[in-house]
């Protein structure tokens, strides 16, 4: 095991994906540390890369796709340079994935036990008696009632909060290092969603795991993550504890996400909104690539790419606007504009 502080480092990791000649990257210089038992939760609107990310760390990127640059090591091991056998004994093992729909992940013709059991017959050995007997430890760990009679079921016959219960059984089987959550509860009404989210914690806790949250909603975040990334077309934009990130956002984009969000405080007649679009893919501006959108945006902006650089308070951040470089109003200042528009 390595002394390593960080369960996961991922260093300028580029995804791309190859349609009709052309290359889209979708993942473009991602780098990221996921600390030893905290969560880490990674944000931004749909098509930002958050999936294509987790996907690229349980080497799962399937052809049009392709891997072209970066390292992501775990234990002083880099997993790009591990041969698909060798990934397939990582994968449940050392690293987990709850996906967001597991009417898509589990098996329709296969039961509840009999899915679990799997995993413990193919990386612990066990035979299919003592996997079955592990598949109810299981069930009753994540809070199912009934689990010997549960193991028995069809994913049919289960709703969908006891569905994905059933895949995080799945997924933490094998006590992971690492568990990946892509969106674990988006298909969940807010009852339930607030369950899977308190067991999820419960369990980091108790198992000492370290998590990767991906998410749309601010919210999920503000509840269980420890620190937090920003993505915004292909690139990390803002890195941040979760508490500075909610009281001080440093970048434009992710001041825009916050004040999208619906305040119980405050009567609104209609939300703020970020305008325009996320640029396509293959068409992306070749400057800052919220420019187009950022209502601070300068010459600079417009014109070069900015490099995520680290703040005074050891977070990072990728603007014009925080470097000796900015051309455009010198008293702007993200954090406080913020702080005004919400005390509003």
């Amino acid at each position: 095991m390595s002394n390593d502080a960080n369960a996961l480092k991922i260093s300028d990791l580029r995804t791309s994906f190859f349609v009709e000649g052309n290359e889209i990257k979708a993942v473009d210089g991602v780098s990221l540390n996921i600390p030893k038992g905290k969560t880490v939760g990674i944000v931004g609107e749909s098509g930002s890369g958050k999936s294509i990310t987790s996907l690229s760390i349980m080497r799962l990127i399937k052809s049009p796709g392709q891997i072209k640059h970066g390292s992501i090591a775990m234990n002083g091991e880099d997993l790009l340079q591990k041969s698909e056998r060798e990934m397939r004994k990582i994968r449940g093992n050392q690293i987990s994935m709850i996906f967001q729909e597991p009417m898509t992940s589990l098996n329709p013709v296969y039961t509840i036990g009999e899915q679990i059991s799997e995993v413990f017959q193919v990386h612990q050995g066990l035979s299919k008696k003592e996997g079955r007997a592990k598949a109810v430890e299981m069930l009753e760990l994540v809070g199912i009632p009934s689990p010997k009679e549960r193991v028995k079921q069809y994913p049919h016959e289960l709703s969908g909060g006891m569905r994905q219960r059933v895949m995080i059984a799945i997924a933490l089987a094998c006590s992971p290092e690492l568990l990946i959550a892509d969106e674990p509860t988006t298909a969940l009404d807010v009852t339930i969603q607030a369950q899977i989210l308190e067991l999820m914690k419960n369990l980091q806790q108790e198992l000492g795991m370290s998590v990767v949250l991906i998410t749309h909603d601010l919210g999920v975040v503000a509840e269980t993550c420890d620190y937090v990334a920003v993505m915004y077309a292909g690139k990390i934009v803002e890195y941040a504890d979760v508490y500075t990130l909610f009281n001080a956002p440093k970048h434009p984009y992710t001041v825009g996400l916050m004040q999208s969000l619906p305040r119980h405080d405050k009567d609104q007649e209609e939300l703020n909104v970020i305008k325009g679009n996320v640029p396509k893919p293959d068409e992306m501006p070749a400057g800052c690539r919220f420019a187009p959108r950022c209502p601070f945006a300068s010459e600079i902006c417009i014109n070069e790419l900015p490099d995520l650089i680290e703040t005074e308070d050891n977070n990072k951040v990728r603007c014009w606007i925080y470097s000796d470089k900015w051309d455009g109003n010198p008293e702007v200042n993200v954090a406080d504009d913020y702080k005004t528009a919400r005390s509003k």
